[in-house]
C-alpha cells in the first residue's frame, strides 16, 4: 500500500526533493481529487487526496522519484451551465507539469471529450463515464538538477538585437548536416551545424514558435495533418516532449535546457513564442484535457450571462482568464521557470492584447502589466508584444506600456505597400525612422518597433515577391483558410517561372525588402529561411504543415547562396554602424552641434522634401542620416561618432537619377551597396557632391560618407 503523507500546498506541481515527490493541484471549486500514478505497463493506482490548503490539494509520497508518471482526476459537479464540467472518468494533465510524456491519442476508441459526442447541439450537457487514460499523454515527475557550467544571458542591448524567427522542428527537418537522428529537436538546434549556421548569419536572438507542450485538435488528426506552428499549448512549464532526441520521460527538459547553454556560449539569446491567451481545450464542445476539469471556472473566461459558452477573444473557442489571481499566478510561475530554471532571454507573447483585458476592455494598465513590471526578473528580459487579438478593439499597435516592444504590423504593412507603389513616401519614412509617431510619445526607444516583412504567419519572402494570392490547399480547407490581405505582387507569373527577367527582379525585390528591414530605426527580426529564398509554395498559413511545405530546403543554387550573402552582408553594416541603430528618435534637426541636421529627405533632383512630395508624387525618396548627430552616450558614457550615409530609394518601375545632395552634407561618396548589383564591393564607385546617381527601378542604393 502506497505511503502517502499530508505534503505541502506550496510549490505547486510535482516537486521531487530526493526522499520522494510533493503534489499540489489549485482547484478552487473541486469537492475531491485523486492522483493517478502509472507504471511501465500503463496500470494505474489511484490516491485520494485529502489536504486542501489556500485553495490547493495537496499531499507527499515518499519513494515516487523522477520519471513517474501520473495525472489527476478531479471531483465536483458537472453542470455546464453553472460553468461546471467536472469529470472524474477523464484523467487530466497537471497544469503545472514540467514533462509531459507523449501527446493525445485521438485514433484511439477512448474518448477524451467529457461528454458523449452525439452530433446533438446539446450534447456537453451530459456527461460522459468513459475513462479515457489510455488515449491521454502523462505527466512526469522530474528532476531539475542540470549542470550549467557557468552558463550566463548574453543579455544583448535591444538596439544591438537582431532576431531570427524560427520553428524547433523545421530549421533542421532536413539539414545535411545535422545528424540524421537529431534532426527536428533540440539537440538538432543545439549542434554545431545549425549554431554555426546563425552564428555566421549574424543574428543575436533565435526567437521559437511555441514549445510549450502541444495538443494537435482533432479534426487535424483526421486528415492526417499536424499542429506545426504549435499555437494549441496544454503544458506551460514543459517543452514539448515530441522535440526532443532523447526521450520523453524528462530527458526533453535536459535537451531543451542544453540547446539554450549551446546557444548561450555563441551569443544567441532564445527568446520564447509563448500562448498564455487560450488553450488547446477549445470551446464547449472541445476536449477535457487539463483546466477545463481542474477547475473550469477559475481557468477560463466564460460568458457573463451565458456561463456554458466561453468568451473567445482569440479565434480557438477559448480565452484564459488571467483576471483571476490563481491563473495569473500560473502565468507569472510558468514565464519564472523559463527564465530562471531554463535560461531563456525573453517571450513574445501571442494576441497579448487578450492577456490585457480586465473584464472586456483592452486595458495597459491590467493586473498582467502591473505584475511583470514588478517582479525583478521579468522585468529585466525582453518583451515583446504581438499587440492584437481578434477581439473589439484587439488592435493595440503601439499602445503597449515601457518595457514592452512590438510586432509593429503597421511597418509590415506599409512596408509591403512601398515597394508595390502604393504607400507613400511619408509613410515609408516614417516607419523607415523608427515609427516615432508609435511609440515616442509614451517614453519608448525606437527598438520598441519590432520591424519585419514577413512572418511564421503568411507569406515567406520569396513568396511574397511571387504570388498574388495564398494557395492553401494543402491545409484541405479549400484554400478558404488564411488572409487575403498579402499585399504580394507577382510581379507577373503566378508561381514558380523560368523567366529571367521577372526572376531577376523578384531577387532584387527581396534584396529591397531586407535592405529596409535591417536599415530602419528599430529591432528587425528575419523570418527564418528568408535569407535563402525558402518557399512554401504560396501557402500563406503553413499552421498544420509539418512537412517539406514548412520545413527549410538547405540544398544549394547559386540564388540562395546570394541572397545569403547579400544578408549576411546587411547584418554587418548595421552592426559595425551605430547610425542605423540609434537608442534615441531622429529629430530631423542639428543637436549636437555637427552643422547638419541628423536626419535629411531629399528628392531625386536632391531638394528637400516639400509636404505635396511627402503625401504624393513618385515613389523615390532620398535619405541623409548623419553618424556625428547621435545623441546617445556609449556604455563608458563617451559620445559616440559614426559613419553618414546616404540612401537613395526607387520603388517606381523606370530608372530614375538622383542628384546627391549639397557638398555640407559630404564632399565624397562612396558606394556601400546596391540592390540592382549585390556583388558590387563597398567603395567600388565615388561620386562627388550634387553629381548624379542612376538608381535602378525598384532598387536602393546606399552611399558612405568619403572620410
Amino acid at each position: 500500500m502506497t505511503e502517502v503523507w499530508p505534503g505541502r500546498p506550496f510549490p505547486l506541481g510535482a516537486t521531487w526533493d530526493g526522499g520522494g515527490t510533493n503534489f499540489s493541484l489549485f482547484s478552487e471549486n473541486a469537492t475531491g481529487a485523486e492522483l493517478c500514478l502509472f507504471d511501465e505497463d500503463d496500470n494505474e493506482t489511484q490516491i485520494e487526496i485529502r489536504e486542501r490548503t489556500a485553495l490547493n490539494w495537496h499531499c507527499y509520497l515518499p519513494g515516487v522519484e523522477p520519471g513517474q508518471r501520473y495525472g489527476y482526476r478531479v471531483h465536483g459537479p458537472y453542470t455546464p451551465l453553472d460553468g461546471h464540467r467536472f469529470n472524474s472518468a477523464k484523467l487530466l494533465i497537471d497544469p503545472y507539469a514540467k514533462a509531459i510524456d507523449g501527446v493525445v491519442d485521438w485514433a484511439h476508441d477512448a474518448n477524451v471529450l467529457p461528454y458523449v459526442p452525439t452530433g446533438d447541439e446539446d450534447a456537453d450537457l451530459e456527461p460522459d463515464d468513459e475513462d479515457d487514460a489510455a488515449a491521454m499523454p502523462k505527466s512526469v515527475v522530474i528532476d531539475d538538477a542540470f549542470l550549467w557550467e557557468g552558463d550566463r544571458p548574453p543579455r544583448v542591448p535591444f538596439a544591438d538585437t537582431v532576431i531570427y524567427e524560427a520553428h524547433v522542428k523545421g530549421f533542421t527537418m532536413l539539414h545535411p548536416d545535422v545528424r540524421e537522428d537529431l534532426r527536428g529537436t533540440y539537440a538538432g538546434l543545439a549542434s554545431e551545424a545549425a549554431i554555426g549556421y546563425l552564428h555566421h548569419l549574424g543574428v543575436t536572438a533565435i526567437e521559437l514558435l511555441p514549445v510549450h507542450h502541444i495538443s494537435d485538435e482533432s479534426f487535424l488528426s483526421e486528415r492526417g495533418l499536424h499542429n506545426y506552428w504549435g499555437y494549441s499549448t496544454i503544458g506551460y512549464l514543459a517543452p514539448h516532449s515530441e522535440y526532443a532526441a532523447t526521450g520523453r520521460r524528462g530527458e526533453q527538459v535536459r535537451e531543451f535546457k542544453g540547446m539554450v547553454k549551446a546557444l548561450h556560449r555563441a551569443g544567441i539569446e532564445v527568446i520564447l513564442d509563448v500562448v498564455y491567451n487560450h488553450t488547446a481545450e477549445g470551446n464547449h464542445l472541445g476536449p477535457m484535457l487539463s483546466f477545463k476539469g481542474v477547475d473550469n471556472c477559475s481557468y477560463y473566461r466564460l460568458m457573463p450571462d451565458d456561463r456554458r459558452h466561453y468568451m473567445d477573444f482569440t479565434g480557438t473557442g477559448n480565452s484564459l482568464n488571467p483576471v483571476h489571481p490563481s491563473v495569473l499566478r500560473l502565468i507569472m510561475d510558468s514565464l519564472r521557470y523559463w527564465v530562471t530554471e531554463c535560461h531563456v532571454d525573453g517571450f513574445r507573447f501571442d494576441l497579448a492584447s487578450a492577456l490585457a483585458r480586465e473584464f472586456f476592455d483592452v486595458d495597459r494598465l491590467s493586473a498582467f502589466f502591473d505584475v511583470i513590471h514588478q517582479d525583478p526578473v521579468l522585468s529585466q528580459v525582453k518583451l515583446i508584444a504581438e499587440p492584437w487579438d481578434v477581439g473589439p478593439g484587439g488592435y493595440q499597435v503601439g499602445n503597449f506600456p515601457v518595457l514592452w516592444s512590438e510586432w509593429n504590423g503597421v511597418y509590415r504593412d506599409t512596408m509591403r505597400d512601398y515597394w508595390r507603389g502604393f504607400a507613400n513616401n511619408g509613410s515609408f519614412a516614417e516607419r523607415l525612422s523608427g515609427s516615432a509617431d508609435l511609440y515616442e510619445a509614451d517614453g519608448r526607444d525606437p527598438f520598441a518597433s519590432i520591424n519585419f516583412i514577413t512572418a511564421h504567419d503568411g507569406f515567406t519572402l520569396r513568396d511574397l515577391v511571387s504570388y498574388d494570392h495564398k494557395h492553401n490547399e494543402a491545409n484541405l480547407e479549400d484554400n478558404h483558410d488564411g488572409t487575403d490581405d498579402n499585399r504580394s505582387w507577382n510581379h507577373g507569373v503566378e508561381g514558380e517561372t523560368d523567366d529571367p527577367e521577372i526572376t531577376a527582379l523578384r531577387f532584387r525585390q527581396q534584396r529591397n525588402y531586407l535592405v529596409t528591414l535591417f536599415l530602419s530605426q528599430g529591432t528587425p527580426m528575419l523570418l527564418g529561411g528568408d535569407e535563402m529564398g525558402r518557399t512554401q509554395r504560396g501557402n500563406n498559413n503553413g499552421w498544420c504543415q509539418d512537412s517539406e511545405i514548412s520545413w527549410y530546403d538547405w540544398s544549394e543554387n547559386p540564388g540562395k547562396e546570394s541572397l545569403r550573402a547579400f544578408t549576411r552582408r546587411l547584418i554587418r553594416l548595421r552592426k559595425e554602424h551605430r547610425v542605423f541603430r540609434r537608442n534615441s528618435f531622429l529629430r530631423g534637426k542639428e543637436v549636437r552641434g555637427s552643422g547638419l541636421p541628423d536626419v535629411w529627405w531629399f528628392r531625386a533632383d536632391g531638394n528637400k522634401m516639400t509636404r505635396r512630395d511627402w503625401q504624393g508624387g513618385e515613389h523615390a525618396l532620398g535619405m541623409f542620416l548623419n553618424g556625428r548627430e547621435i545623441t546617445n552616450p556609449g556604455p563608458q558614457g563617451q559620445e559616440l561618432e559614426d559613419d553618414s550615409f546616404v540612401l537613395l530609394c526607387n520603388a517606381e518601375p523606370e530608372d530614375r537619377v538622383f542628384t546627391l545632395p549639397r557638398r555640407r552634407f559630404g564632399a565624397q561618396w562612396l558606394l556601400e551597396l546596391s540592390t540592382a548589383d549585390p556583388t558590387a564591393e563597398a567603395g567600388s564607385e565615388r561620386y562627388g557632391a550634387r553629381t548624379e546617381v542612376k538608381v535602378i527601378a525598384r532598387s536602393i542604393v546606399v552611399l558612405k560618407r568619403a572620410t
